[in-house]
């Protein structure tokens, strides 16, 4: 197995935007990530935090009907999430897989070796030119 990562992605309003939901799927289309599971986690005008699975999601039935781990993503995650969110956004909250590092995994584990820590790096912090264009 590759490494997982839990991704909250926001959005401005209380509704999802269909291209980017679009996009960030097309990376499990492709093989890239293995969605493990998700939520969908609303922060009303009036503040309350609202989950739904994806199922009630038109543009996000069926991304987990084959789902291979069981939910993974709990209250306490929705709440620290929610804090993340201004009222009337939304987010989506995906565990994923990162598939295309799992034979780089498989390697460091027959190794010995571990993941010891992982830093997400703005896309603004890396500089012009220097193949970091669309780091997310």
């Amino acid at each position: 197995m590759g490494p997982v990562e839990f991704i909250v992605l926001a959005f401005p309003e209380e509704q999802l935007r269909v291209p980017a939901v679009e996009a960030v799927m097309g990376l499990r289309k492709a093989g890239v990530v293995r969605l493990i599971d998700g939520l969908v986690v609303t922060k009303t005008a009036a503040g309350e935090v609202l989950a739904a699975e994806f199922d009630e999601f038109m543009e996000l039935q069926g991304l987990l009907r084959h789902r291979e781990a069981a939910q993974l993503i709990g209250a306490e995650d929705v709440r620290e999430a929610a804090e993340l969110l201004e009222r009337g956004s939304c987010a989506l909250l995906l565990l994923v897989e990162h598939v295309w590092a799992e034979d780089a995994a498989i390697a460091v584990r027959a190794a010995g070796g571990r993941i010891v820590g992982s830093v997400r790096i703005p896309p603004e912090r890396v500089p012009a030119g220097s193949g970091g264009a669309g780091v997310a």
